[in-house]
This record gives structure tokens, sequence and C-alpha cells, in this order.
């Protein structure tokens, strides 16, 4: 199956690129990463001179990564899962997917973290609301309802739970993740919480898009 452009999904990934080259490039990247990433301690009382808005950083964080296996892991991502989410819910669904989970995803890890100063840096936590979407969209094996659960939300449920459980072994192993500082844990939390944005997202798009069909 041939599938249309994806342009909304290769302009997210064109621009998440470069902008970490220009980071790279003017050797900024921790200064950037406190000025831009999302510091969850910033939502309460703790201030950083010259950093970005608060309420910017879900998305200005998305744009700042820590290395190179960092990005292309999200690239990856983004690509793959973007284009065929793209394919059914049009570029306007992969964009409020994209926006969306960003903020969703910040506010996970702020729920489980509040008080971190510790910025939150890298794009899988909106690229796990295009996982999610692309997870519910795609699978091949559907659920069968089961008493008074209807089998999308038990296709909902399966898929959360598997997200779930590979982030926490993940975050379990993350001393190992090529591109994660030393001393770092993967922000599981985002993960999860974009994944889930994703899962909600996903069917709500698709009918809005062939809402006339």
């Amino acid at each position: 199956m041939r599938l249309p452009p994806a342009r909304a999904t290769i302009a997210i990934a064109a621009v998440t690129a470069l902008a970490w080259v220009a980071a790279v490039l003017a050797g900024q990247t921790d200064r950037i990463a406190m000025l831009a990433g999302f510091i969850p301690a910033r939502v309460g009382s703790l201030q950083v001179e010259g950093a970005a808005p608060v309420w910017l950083t879900p998305l200005s964080c998305t744009l700042i990564h820590a290395g190179i296996w960092h990005i292309a892991f999200n690239l990856l991502m983004i690509v793959f899962c973007g284009r065929l989410v793209e394919a059914s819910v049009g570029p306007g669904g992969v964009i409020v997917t994209y926006l969306i989970g960003a903020y969703v995803s910040c506010a996970a890890q702020y729920a489980v973290a509040p008080h971190s100063g510790i910025p939150m840096v890298g794009a899988s936590g909106a690229g796990s609301a295009l996982i999610g979407a692309y997870a519910l969209l795609y699978s091949r094996r559907r659920a069968v309802g089961w008493g008074p659960f209807s089998g999308q939300f038990l296709q909902i449920l399966w898929l959360a739970a598997a997200w779930i459980g590979i982030q926490l072994l993940m975050n379990f192993a993350s001393g190992e993740v090529p591109g994660t500082p030393d001393g770092a844990l993967i922000a599981a939390p985002a993960h999860v919480g974009g994944f889930l944005a994703g899962l909600a997202l996903a069917r709500p798009l698709l009918l809005f898009r062939y809402r006339d069909a």
C-alpha cells in the first residue's frame, strides 16, 4: 500500500533534528537543557534565570537531546510511527497528537516527581503519543469483549499495560542505555503519559477526520 506524503511527520522530525544540530554546533547542549528543558520543580518555586517560560518547556524540551543515540532513536520512532498515524488521522491529527502528548508526558513526570530539579529533555514523551496512536490503529490482534468491558476498552488496557511494563524494564536498565547521562533515569512516567494520550486520541481523531464520510 502506497502511503500519502507524511508532511507533518517529516516537518516534526526535521525541526527536531535541526534544533539538535544547532545546539551541538553551538556547544551549548547542557546550558540549553537547563534553559529550555522541562524541570518539574519550576512549576513550583524553583527559579532559573533566563529560562523559557515554564508553560512552554513541554514543547521546547522535545527539541533537546542528550546525544546522538538519544535523538536517533527518537527520530526513528517519530518517523516510523508518525507516517502511519498520519495516513490515518491526517497531518492535523499527527500535530495534535504530538503536541498534546508533549504536555501530557510532562504532566505525568511532574505528578511522579514534582520537586525534581533535573531537566527532562527529548522528544520521547511526545513521540510515545505517536506510538500509542499507532499501536491502537494498527494492532492486528483485537481483544474480544468480556462482560461489561468492550473489546476496544480491553485492547487499550492491554496495550497500556504492555507499554508500562516496557518502561519499567527500560528504567531499571537505563544505566546501560547509550546516551543516558550517568546517574540519570529514563523518564518512564513521561513515556507512559504520552503513550496513554496517544491511545486516548487515536479513535476520536480518526472519527473527526472522516466525520463527513
